[in-house]
């Protein structure tokens, strides 16, 4: 169970990592310009975020197993479609399946470790569910390197397709059956947090990509509508779609916070960096690759580490230490010199990898141990949702940066990213008085 598991992650973080890294190269193939081409990231991570509440309900319903294998089998197919992809409408098309498909295994994947490992374990598992995100983010500049140094960008998707079937044929064999819940599955909620948040994040990257005012203003207000239906909709439901219920819990809800922080800056530095790799320094593709490697393997190491000490220590302390070691390396990235050495780029690199991996871990365990265990898909959902709301909001960002700084914008959006890496500290900070499980060893 724990090798499909971490397959299926690695497999979700290693694509976002590849089509991070090879944007420049998709783009210039496709002939469009760096701001569009940074949709080609952000449709993936908008039907992510779309789908990722509902799936997760889904799982306390018909079961967490069940969501993690249609969001396998999908995802796998959708990788292939990607491949033979001929154009940017039907790359993204694909794309968007694919997030739907990576949504279906995020949504559930914390919820199967808490099912998985005893309590006292928890922070063990965690931190292997990270360290293979952390293995992919790894993997993924130096395979896209690799990959595009011998052949075309389809490629890079089509590496899906054998480990999904190989994820599938574990998964048959040794997914455990998950506990389901006595209520019934809510549709039409379903449909009204995916239409709401899907809007929200349509919205957020139509404004950073400078579209009409009051176009951007009327998304904002159906996405308001659809989420103000949503809650009374599911008023006094028993496990409410969107967990309200939980972020009335200071611990959950500050780690959540944390949690967006962090990612939005991961997004910016990781949408950002390749540009500056490529198009400020001259750097190849295949280079950008590798320079973008040590930031993931730093948090590959730290990953494990950090999970273990969660086991004993207040997630509060670790991630807000954590987030200010990543904020002063984005900043130290922003303060590169203007033909930096190899060296002066990988010590950077490193110090926000090892930043954002020692806040990982013991974070996502103050999420799910702060939620009851019938609660388990919608802490997980939440998990996977606040990560990819600040994965999208950094990339949609980094248009933004584009936009207003023109050739300066990856360093715009490095500043940005410490500024978000240092909200977030202070977040974790925050939650040593919360209250509810704060003592060590319960978050």
């Amino acid at each position: 169970m724990v090798l499909t598991t971490s397959i299926a992650v690695i497999m979700a973080s290693l694509d976002t990592a590849i089509a991070n890294t090879a944007l420049p190269t998709i783009a210039w193939d496709l002939n469009t310009d760096a701001a569009t081409a940074v949709w080609i990231v952000n449709v993936y991570q908008l039907a992510m975020v779309a789908t990722l509440l509902p799936f997760a309900s889904l799982g306390e319903t018909a079961g967490h197993d069940r969501v993690y294998m249609g969001g396998l089998i999908l995802f796998t197919v959708a990788s292939l479609a990607c491949a033979l992809a001929w154009s940017l409408p039907s790359l993204m098309v694909a794309r968007m399946l694919q997030g739907v498909g990576a949504s279906g295994i995020m949504s559930v994947n914390a919820a199967i470790v808490r099912h998985v490992y005893p309590r006292a374990l928890l922070g063990q598992g965690i931190g292997r569910v990270a360290l293979s995100v952390g293995v992919a983010f790894a993997l993924g500049p130096t395979v896209a390197s690799a990959i595009l140094s011998v052949a075309t960008w389809p490629w890079l998707f089509a590496v899906n397709v054998p480990f999904g079937v190989i994820a599938m044929v574990i998964a048959l064999r040794t997914m455990p059956r998950t506990p389901r819940a006595a209520h019934r599955y809510d549709l039409v909620g379903g449909t009204l947090v995916a239409g709401g948040l899907g809007v929200f994040i349509l919205a957020v990257g139509e404004a950073a990509h400078w579209s009409h005012p009051l176009m951007v203003a009327a998304e904002l207000v159906i996405a308001a509508i659809l989420i103000a239906l949503l809650i009374r909709r599911q008023a006094g439901h028993p496990a409410p779609m969107l967990p309200l219920d939980l972020f009335r819990r200071p611990m959950f809800s500050l780690s959540a916070a944390t949690a967006v922080c962090s990612f939005a800056a991961q997004g910016l530095a990781f949408v950002g960096l390749p540009f500056y790799f490529q198009h400020e320094l001259g750097r190849t593709a295949v280079d950008t690759g590798l320079l973008m490697t040590p930031w993931s393997i730093v948090v590959a190491i730290m990953a494990p580490v950090a999970g273990r000490l969660s086991d004993r220590y207040p997630a509060g302390i670790l991630g807000g230490m954590g987030l200010v070691v990543l904020s002063l390396g984005m900043f130290s990235l922003a303060a590169l010199p203007a033909d930096p050495s190899t060296p002066d780029i990988i010590w950077r690199m490193a110090l926000c990898g090892a930043g954002f991996g020692f806040f990982q871990s013991p974070n996502i365990r103050a999420i799910m141990s702060s939620a009851p265990p019938g609660r388990s898909g919608s802490a997980s959902g939440m998990v996977a949702t606040a990560r990819l709301m600040g994965q999208t909001l950094g990339a949609s960002l980094v248009a933004l940066c584009f936009a207003l700084a023109g050739q300066w914008g990856s360093t715009l959006a490095l500043l940005l990213g410490g500024g978000f890496a240092l909200a977030g500290s202070g977040a974790s900070f925050l939650r040593l008085a919360a209250r509810d499980g704060a003592k060590p060893g319960a978050i």
